[in-house]
């Protein structure tokens, strides 16, 4: 059991009889009446966004979340299959339960969160920056960068990304997974 005063980002919690994590929250001090606390929740399953809010020291049950590192292996119509770096054991999740699967490849590492009480595998969150190669985009032409003009690019796992025009084929670039951005262009 946990109050209100205990509310951090990324705190798990039961609520309404599902496992909802607080992504964002703000205590409220109002002038006139008793001070509360307002939340976004995203739902563990489902990821949807829920805004709530709660009386001042109301108490709420905390759920345990442990964090396990796992390989991506492949994708087939059973979905998305990954294995525990530590374990070896392998499991598979539906592919819409992964949101940035465009920038994942195989072998590349993802963190599953697991539901310590019932072991059920609840999110997938992948690193904030992964590193792809360029294969195919539209040749740069010298002189051409002094401006912030960018081109597509797609990348080794089919994502398409805007990238500066002085990015070639077969070069690596970083990718922001969030946004799914050009951060910058790796060396080799």
């Amino acid at each position: 059991m946990a109050s209100t005063s205990d509310f951090r980002n990324g705190l798990t919690i039961i609520w309404n009889n599902d496992l909802w994590t607080i992504v964002e929250f703000q205590h409220v001090k109002p002038g006139k009446g008793g001070a509360f606390v307002r939340t976004k929740l995203r739902n563990a399953k489902t990821g949807r966004i829920n805004d709530n809010t709660f009386r001042a020291g109301e108490k709420v049950d905390t759920a345990r979340i442990e964090r396990r590192s796992h390989q991506f292996l492949y994708e087939d119509d059973l979905g998305l299959h990954f294995m525990n770096t530590e374990s070896y054991e392998q499991i598979s999740l539906p592919a819409d339960q992964l949101a940035g699967r465009s920038f994942i490849k195989e072998g590349g590492m993802v963190d599953i969160m697991y539901h310590a009480e019932t072991e059920q595998p609840i999110n997938i969150e992948i690193p904030a920056n992964v590193e792809l190669a360029v294969v195919e985009t539209e040749p740069g032409i010298k002189g051409d960068t002094a401006t912030n003009a960018t081109k597509p690019a797609t990348l080794e796992t089919g994502a398409i990304v805007s990238v500066p025009l002085f990015v070639n084929e077969g070069d690596i670039i970083k990718v922001n997974t969030e946004d799914g951005s050009y951060v910058t262009r790796v060396t080799s």
